[in-house]
């Protein structure tokens, strides 16, 4: 891929922000097509009610659209709300006495439903050692691509190959990764992402698509062996018949992954449509690559100020100790970032060039 020029952010006059915007990993920045599509959707909502005159097709293009960027077919994913409905959701296919194995510390949406779930056995273990903790009777194993709280990429491939040697499933929130990080969605039985970071989506954009060997069943049509599990939150919208499902028990839900959506917020997948549509212009791979090369320069500037960021190597989250104090200055000079864990947590986007990083080197240097 030929280097371009890390001067000039992706996406062209898509963005315009007031501030030098380095939060992405709190929320992304709309897109200028996104924020146009949801003033017209808020306008037509006057006359035609909130779902608008099509409820259903920019929910169908988002579905399509986050499909394509895990490499599935759109039948293999669900639309929802958010990823703690969906950990939920997954929690509840398990059976009593289940053991779940997680990283210490991921994300309170992904890990607390099954915390929550009674008979289900939770256990932990370090990131860096999660793949050697799977062991057999672990019937689950939940995790975060990208840490939330420092930018850590987990070991993708060595997490699936131990839970496949140990009949384990995979369930992958991707909320921090999608959009920058290249994946693959059949190399896990569940994935969840929140679009409101990476994807440059609204809150509300939630999806639950199914790899593996998971959500295959009689009623399928792709040869695949297994069953789609229960739909246990199933709403009107699951039934294959949408209208005809809206009242008493549903009697056929939908034959592929869209018998687990719930009911939609039609403004946020409005603008999710057009947001999802420029990342595939612009492409994962593209963005990758400009993300992380500036995530690098924005580490060697740290190295030469005397401060040493959490190890998250090829990250586009960069988290340094000692630094959380800068927080409320940057933001007087107009720099967002944001603080976890006691650290000064950045993130680089497509949005993003150097000379938001030389701001910000700058700025930590006064």
């Amino acid at each position: 891929m030929q280097r371009r020029d890390l001067r000039k952010p992706l996406g062209g006059a898509e963005f315009a922000p007031e501030t030098t915007y380095l939060n992405s990993a709190a929320s992304g920045l709309l897109p200028v097509r996104t924020a146009a599509a949801l003033r017209a959707a808020l306008d037509e909502s006057a006359s035609y009610g909130t779902m608008g005159r099509d409820y259903f097709g920019p929910a169908a293009a988002s579905r399509a659209s986050f499909a394509r960027l895990l490499g599935l077919s759109e039948d293999r994913v669900a639309i929802g709300s958010s990823v703690a409905v969906h950990s939920a959701f997954v929690a509840g296919t398990l059976p009593q006495g289940a053991e779940v194995l997680v990283p210490e510390g991921d994300f309170s949406s992904l890990v607390n439903p099954f915390a929550n779930r009674p008979g289900i056995k939770l256990r932990t273990a370090p990131l860096e050692h999660l793949a050697e903790a799977v062991r057999p009777g672990t019937a689950l194993v939940a995790f975060s691509a990208v840490q939330s709280r420092d930018g850590r990429i987990a070991d993708l491939a060595a997490v699936r190959e131990a839970a496949r040697t140990h009949g384990a499933r995979t369930f992958l929130d991707a909320t921090q990764a999608a959009g920058w990080l290249p994946l693959n969605g059949a190399d896990f039985d569940y994935v969840t992402c929140g679009a409101y970071k990476w994807l440059v989506s609204p809150r509300g954009v939630n999806f639950l698509a199914f790899g593996g060997t998971e959500g295959a069943g009689a009623e399928r049509t792709d040869g695949g062996a297994g069953a789609w599990p229960a739909p246990l939150h199933a709403g009107w919208v699951a039934g294959e018949d949408r209208y005809e499902s809206c009242y008493g028990p549903i009697q056929q839900h939908a034959a592929t992954a869209r018998r687990f959506d719930e009911p939609h917020a039609h403004y946020s997948y409005v603008g999710a449509q057009h947001s999802l549509a420029l990342i595939e212009e612009i492409g994962v791979d593209t963005i990758h690559a400009h993300n992380t090369a500036l995530a690098d320069h924005y580490r060697a500037g740290l190295a030469e100020l005397g401060h040493t960021p959490v190890a998250s190597p090829g990250s586009a989250i960069v988290s340094t100790p000692g630094l959380a104090d800068a927080e409320s200055r940057l933001a007087e000079a107009g720099v967002r970032v944001s603080v976890r864990d006691g650290q000064l947590r950045v993130a680089f986007h497509l949005y993003n060039s150097t000379d938001d990083v030389d701001r910000l080197l700058g700025l930590l240097r006064t």
